[in-house]
């Protein structure tokens, strides 16, 4: 437990009274105090168990003293006031339940929130989840969704404040600082997660994060995480949306890693595997003899689900234009984009370019 909470309170308690307040921990020590030429100091031995303190006030050394904890807990720390007068104890009771809820808030929350860090990034083992989880009283198999808000250009401190406000339920939800770019966010929903409504809650945030700090963000979701165990591998899947998003949604702010369709496959393949298919395919001419109005075509056909008629208005031009096109395409490739098993193939074939397009920019 951090002495800087404690202090924080004792400041703000200073101003109501004129008696010294502090806090001592289990050797004596003063770690927080209205004098600050106390702190560091040692007042005293004091009654180490509960079982010798109880839960009362203690008078001794000048001062009263009320121990921090639960009875039958081991003794940490004690709040003190100075004074053994019946003024004394009325103040130390009250420094006793202000610092009580601040140490309560520091644990059941800070720590929840590290433990929840911990698990995304893969910095505790899986048999202590379990120990840790009983300990701070955290729910295991509840269903959590895991978001990862990524800033794109500049990056500001202060998004993670601003989605900490949005969502103040601290024993529920969790917006945790991965990185300086990074923010995941693991929120809980109760019975059926519904695809829309997790939708909306990323919309939310993108707004929030664009109106109040002009922040561009792209976010990724991982699948609905039935259990505590599963929120690493979640966190895994927004990563991957996000990086499957730039390859082949590069428009999309908001990517599910469930609507990635056969995306997610093509980015697991090697790219030798890749470019081998690509020369099986176009064996006549290669992709790249496509111009881009005829690429631009292909794209608002497939749009179109493959209907000539439909196409060739979105395109503004007749429909016999379309069909010489799709034609002269059929020539270039040996595909006909009117036969579907051939357009899937196609489509298939693009996907793959964009991939490899995407790996050669990396390096």
């Amino acid at each position: 437990m951090s002495g800087r909470i404690f202090q924080s309170v004792i400041v703000q308690m200073k101003d109501a009274t004129t008696r010294p307040i502090g806090v001592i921990d289990s050797e004596g020590t003063v770690v927080a105090s209205s004098e600050l030429a106390l702190i560091g100091s040692h007042i005293g031995v004091f009654p180490t168990t509960s079982d010798e303190t109880g839960d009362k006030v203690v008078k001794s050394f000048g001062r009263t003293f009320k121990m921090l904890g639960n009875a039958g807990s081991q003794f940490d720390y004690a709040v003190f006031v100075d004074g053994e007068d019946d003024y004394a104890r009325t103040v130390c009771v009250m420094a006793y339940i202000a610092i009580s809820e601040a140490k309560i808030y520091y644990e059941e929350n800070h720590d929840k929130g590290a433990f929840v860090k911990n698990i995304i990034s893969n910095n505790i083992l899986q048999g202590d989840i379990y120990v840790r989880a009983k300990e701070l009283h955290f729910v295991t198999d509840i269903t959590r969704i895991v978001y990862l808000i990524r800033q794109v250009g500049k990056a500001d401190t202060a998004a993670t404040e601003l989605l900490q406000e949005l969502f103040p339920d601290k024993q529920r939800d969790f917006v945790v600082s991965v990185s300086e770019t990074d923010i995941a966010v693991i929120l809980e929903f109760q019975g059926a997660s519904e695809t829309r409504q997790i939708q909306k809650t990323a919309e939310l945030m993108e707004e929030k994060l664009t109106e109040e700090l002009g922040l561009k963000v792209v976010i990724g979701i991982g699948t609905p995480a039935k259990h505590i165990r599963e929120l690493a591998d979640r966190f895994k899947e927004a990563q991957v949306a996000i990086d499957i998003g730039k390859v082949f949604d590069s428009e999309k702010s908001i990517i599910n890693y469930e609507n990635l369709g056969i995306g997610r496959l093509i980015y697991q393949l090697p790219t030798t595997l890749c470019e081998m298919f690509l020369m099986e395919i176009f064996k006549k001419n290669p992709i790249e003899s496509l111009d881009q109005e005829t690429l631009y075509t292909i794209n608002k056909f497939f749009e179109n689900n493959l209907n000539v008629s439909e196409t060739s208005r979105k395109l503004f031009v007749h429909r016999n234009t379309l069909v010489y096109r799709l034609e002269k395409i059929k020539k270039l490739t040996g595909l006909d984009l009117r036969e579907f098993d051939h357009a899937i193939v196609f489509k298939v074939a693009l996907m793959v370019k964009q991939y490899l397009n995407s790996q050669d920019k990396r390096y």
